[in-house]
Formats: C-alpha cells, sequence, structure tokens
C-alpha cells in the first residue's frame, strides 16, 4: 500500500464532528485502470450505487476526473450526481448547471501540432473539450519524447502540462482538480463540510492538498508515493468496500 499508510477509518468516524464530502477519482480509484482508456470495465450498476451513496451524505459526493464530462458519461450514463471532468477544468452541479470558470478549447494549430506529433511517434490522441491527451499505455518508452514535446508545444501557447499515468495532457491555463475542490467547496451542498479527496493519480496529489487545507483529508489508491494523503486503499475493490458500494 502507498507509503505503508494507514487505511482510513470508517465514513461514520471520519463524519463523527462534521459532514464530509466525497471526491473521487474514475480510473484507477472506481475502476480498474486498462491497457488504453476506452477498454476500462465499469460495472452496470456502478452509477446507482454512487447516487445512493450521494443521497446518503446529503448530495456531498462529486466525480473529479480527468476524463471530459461526456467520456465519463458514455461509460456511466447520464451522471446525476457533481462532476468534474478534464482535469478539474469543467465543473457542474448535480442539476447540471457550471460550477466556476471554465477554461476555453485549445486553438486548432495547437491541435493540429498535436495531431501530427501522436501520428508520427505512436501516441494515442484524445480529444477534450477543454484540451487533448496522449495516451501512450500500449509503449511507456514513449513518456520522454511526449513530455518534451508537450513542454515544448505549452510554453509556445501559454498552455499548461498535466501528467498521469501514461498519459500527457495539454489544457489551457486555469483549472485543476484542486481548483474544482475549492468550487465545490464554495457552493451547496458542499458547503461547511469536510472534503475527503480520494484518487489514485499524479494529478490527484492537487485535490488532496485542496482537501487537507480546507480541513479534509487526502486518501491515496494504490502502490504510488503520495506526500498529500493522509490515508490510503489498495487498489478500487478496498475503495468500494470502503464506501460501501
Amino acid at each position: 500500500m502507498t507509503q505503508d499508510l494507514p487505511s482510513p477509518p470508517r465514513l461514520e468516524t471520519l463524519a463523527a464532528d462534521k459532514p464530509i464530502s466525497l471526491f473521487l477519482d474514475f480510473d484507477g480509484t472506481l475502476v480498474d485502470i486498462a491497457p488504453t482508456p476506452d477498454a476500462i470495465e465499469v460495472p452496470s450498476d456502478l452509477l446507482d450505487k454512487l447516487a445512493a451513496l450521494a443521497e446518503r451524505h446529503d448530495g456531498r459526493v462529486a466525480l473529479v476526473s480527468g476524463r471530459a464530462i461526456d467520456d465519463l458519461e458514455g461509460h456511466l450514463g447520464r451522471v446525476t450526481l457533481a462532476c468534474a471532468g478534464s482535469h478539474g477544468s469543467h465543473c457542474r452541479d448535480a442539476d447540471g448547471g457550471v460550477v466556476g470558470d471554465v477554461p476555453g478549447a485549445l486553438a486548432e494549430d495547437v491541435l493540429d501540432e498535436v495531431s501530427n506529433f501522436a501520428a508520427a511517434e505512436g501516441f494515442s490522441r484524445e480529444d477534450k473539450a477543454h484540451g487533448v491527451a496522449l495516451h501512450y499505455r500500449s509503449d511507456p518508452s514513449l513518456e520522454n519524447r511526449g513530455l518534451a514535446f508537450a513542454q515544448k508545444l505549452a510554453e509556445r501557447h501559454e498552455l499548461q502540462v498535466k501528467r498521469g499515468k501514461r498519459v500527457i495532457e495539454l489544457t489551457a491555463r486555469g483549472g485543476g482538480k484542486a481548483d474544482a475542490v475549492r468550487a465545490f467547496m464554495e457552493t451547496e451542498p458542499f458547503k461547511g463540510s469536510h472534503p475527503v479527496f480520494v484518487g489514485d493519480d499524479v494529478t490527484d496529489e492537487d485535490g488532496m492538498r485542496a482537501a487537507t487545507d480546507l480541513g479534509g483529508v487526502g486518501i491515496a489508491v494504490g502502490e504510488r508515493p503520495s506526500e498529500n494523503a493522509k490515508y490510503a486503499l489498495a487498489n478500487p475493490a478496498a475503495v468500494h468496500q470502503w464506501l460501501g458500494l
């Protein structure tokens, strides 16, 4: 388990003094990582179970994923709880209303350059509403080449680079999982609660840090080292058990 961190207390214990809000990553946290983003196996009843979890916590549950929201819904169905896609760049409440600021889409010349690079170098390109991702799950040796390309492109176009498990993403500046947590925590029903962020990847560290700064905790999933988690869970199955899904 991550850095031999202890398992988290039961949800009821964490909420003993003050209500908690749950911010949940998706890939690697609620579902197992797959060889490609489209190959994940999502239990048919996962969305219903998440909705029931949200009901038990008076709506204080949000998905915070690197995937775009429409991509999430392609695997889950219509998401009827708070949700942040594209690493927190696009946030909406349970009723579908926009939460916080929404960064713009990338320019066409940037997308063309990424497309040409991906085709030439063997990356899988994923377009998102507020960015573009280069996946290299099928060939981890591409990492350094992809990162060097992304960093140079980001410098030229004033973009930001986000890292994940065998994925490099370019987005407009602004947004992020920390910003998503803060934006939700300023709105009902999250306002006044203690945030609990659960995630398995590098991009989740910002969400955990924000949760900690706001009086909550971070929970890391898997074997990856974490600088901001207080607790850890071994894998998505352990996350499901802890959440009571």
